[in-house]
């Protein structure tokens, strides 16, 4: 004999509800961290778009547990064929210092790191001789100044300088073409971005290329003429 349902405790009702409650829960638990993970993260583009040149530093030392993160950044970047031609040399005391600040002032920055390479320990493009050296050293200095952001510390890219003077005041640099040099320290109260940080391409300037593939002109400009 069928039993009529009004017969039934109500907490029987409340027990089933509540089963189904969590199963429809369980079912969708993991659903905005799978859609999140598909969207990625903001913390890089965040890190990319805030930092800025910094000119003006204060007399605050950079930790060596600060610049070991930095040169690590340095030394896993990656590099054609991973050949590595990359060398770098971190200035951190009173001589060498001195030595760098008649050649460019840093911007009296606690820290100077020079970044060189070896056309000879690069790879080489066998359709044109392009050697890649040089984009080694240039993937390197990002790493380093994306790090030195991360870090809360402030760091300019520099490239006015005399790479033979450099080779002069550093001997050890023999043998190598110093691509850039890097100011790194802890801000000034003072130090904001210059005026043009913040000046872009607009999007409607990033243009569909051949096969459904996007680029941006400034990177580009040959293939859009």
């Amino acid at each position: 004999m069928k039993k009529d349902t009004k017969d039934m405790p109500k907490g029987v009702f409340k027990y089933l509800g509540d089963i189904s409650r969590i199963h429809h829960r369980a079912a969708f638990a993991d659903v905005q961290q799978k859609i999140d993970k598909h969207k990625g993260s903001n913390a890089f583009l965040e890190l990319a778009t805030n930092r800025f040149s910094c000119r003006e530093f204060n007399h605050h030392p950079v930790s060596s547990f600060k610049l070991a993160k930095i040169l690590e950044a340095a030394r896993v970047a990656p590099s054609a064929k991973n050949l590595q031609p990359v060398h770098v040399w971190a200035l951190t005391s009173e001589d060498a210092l001195a030595r760098i600040r008649p050649i460019h002032t840093m911007f009296n920055a606690p820290v100077v790191i020079m970044v060189g390479f070896k056309l000879s320990e690069g790879w080489t493009r066998a359709c044109d001789g392009k050697n890649w050296a040089e984009t080694d050293a240039t993937i390197a200095g990002t790493h380093i100044a994306l790090a030195a952001a991360d870090l809360e510390l402030g760091c300019t890219w520099v490239g006015s300088f005399d790479p033979k003077k450099v080779r002069e005041a550093f001997p050890e640099t023999e043998g190598y073409e110093i691509a850039s040099l890097f100011a790194i320290g802890h801000p000034a109260a003072a130090a904001a971005p210059s005026e043009r940080h913040s000046s872009r391409r607009s999007h409607h300037r990033i243009s569909p290329l051949c096969y459904g593939i996007w680029t941006i002109p400034v990177l580009c400009r040959c293939f859009l003429s």
